[in-house]
């Protein structure tokens, strides 16, 4: 029987942090293997490394191209020099390598329509650095290789709770000075279509945080609510838009106000993070929304105090899996819905005489 199961495109990520323990443990349950076939970017040497390291026992095949991928098998595709050398916990440019060779490869065969999705595996964003990598993270890179030009947006998410963030990887320096109302507007939208395509809510309502403590104050507190926030908010408001605030971060998380509403959009980076790994540090993940591919990833780091001791759950991994499935199967059931809208619609219309007649309007439905 042909196997038309989500093909998962997941990267090592560093060799020398908890990647491949989080991924051979969320494999090591055979029942995920009914959900996908599994394609791991990397080493068949590092990954029989890490499993014996670890005593896990994760069976897996090795592939020299993603079609020889089989049906209910955790497949590993070579595409990293064999002679990397693991040393658990540590840095290194060699592993920064790896990480971006597995990377290179899987969005390859992403172009290649070779797999679905993109699950990656934590990098440690300083060794990855290279002339071909010269990016803050993974989100900016994939952005640029594969994102046809549109713009991204980083949501991580647990259940129903969907912190976005205006600005990412950049000092804090420079978040005010970066804050612009066509930004702020491009983020809200991004996040609209994305609650509305990608998790098939119809009437998203986002919750939008403020910059500066008590929302500015009425402006004397700083003045980008009242400037920038504000104005860009009232304008997609007019569009049909659902969005709500600016509402004081502190307040608005510590009260639980934030369960009302399907996405909150934070102004920086650890103002939404911070928050969020508090709620959601075991099981969160990290997604990327805006862009043609669909990529998860755990929303923890390289875990170097842990790496190599068997101490690292699996969790958030598995349910970066999930994201992902239930992400693409979304956009499938929306482009299928979308595929023939009905151009023209009936309504009753009695004339003068009080007889039926059908009218029509023209409408997308």
């Amino acid at each position: 029987m042909e196997d038309n199961r989500i093909r998962i495109g997941i990267t090592q990520g560093d060799i020398n942090g908890v990647g491949y323990e989080v991924i051979l443990k969320t494999f090591s349950d055979p029942t995920m293997l009914e959900l996908c076939t599994p394609i791991i970017y990397g080493s068949p040497k590092v990954a029989a490394y890490h499993r014996k390291s670890l005593n896990l026992n994760t069976n897996f095949s090795i592939i020299n191209v993603a079609n020889e991928a089989a049906y209910n098998k955790l497949s590993v595709l070579n595409c990293t020099n064999d002679e990397v050398k693991v040393e658990f916990s540590k840095p290194g440019q060699e592993a920064g390598k790896a990480a971006l060779d597995a990377l290179e490869r899987a969005l390859a065969d992403y172009r290649e329509g070779l797999i679905d999705v993109v699950v990656t595996a934590p990098i440690n964003k300083h060794t990855i650095q290279s002339e071909n990598f010269a990016f803050p993270g993974h989100t900016e890179y994939i952005e640029e290789k594969v994102g046809d030009g549109q713009k991204s947006l980083m949501i991580l998410m647990k259940g129903d709770l969907r912190m976005a963030l205006v600005t990412g990887h950049i000092p804090i320096s420079q978040v005010a000075s970066t804050l612009t109302k066509e930004l702020i507007q491009e983020k809200i939208m991004i996040f609209h279509h994305s609650l509305k395509y990608d998790f098939g809510i119809g009437s998203p309502r986002i919750a939008v945080l403020a910059l500066n403590p008590h929302a500015g104050d009425e402006g004397l507190i700083g003045t980008e609510e009242q400037e920038i926030i504000i104005p860009a908010m009232e304008e997609l408001k007019e569009k049909k838009i659902l969005c709500y605030g600016p509402y004081p971060a502190d307040g608005f998380m510590g009260s639980g106000n934030f369960t009302n509403f399907d996405g909150v959009l934070a102004m920086y980076h650890d103002q939404g993070l911070a928050p969020f790994k508090t709620l959601a540090m075991e099981d969160g993940v990290n997604y990327t929304a805006g862009l043609p591919i669909v990529r998860t990833s755990p929303a923890h780091g390289t875990a170097y105090d842990i790496a190599g001791k068997g101490e690292a759950s699996e969790d958030s991994f598995r349910q970066a899996i999930y994201v992902a499935i239930d992400v693409f199967r979304n956009r499938v059931f929306e482009d299928i819905a979308h595929a023939n809208p009905l151009r023209k619609q009936y309504y009753e219309k009695r004339d003068d005489s009080d007889k039926l007649k059908l009218d029509t309007v023209d409408d997308d439905i």
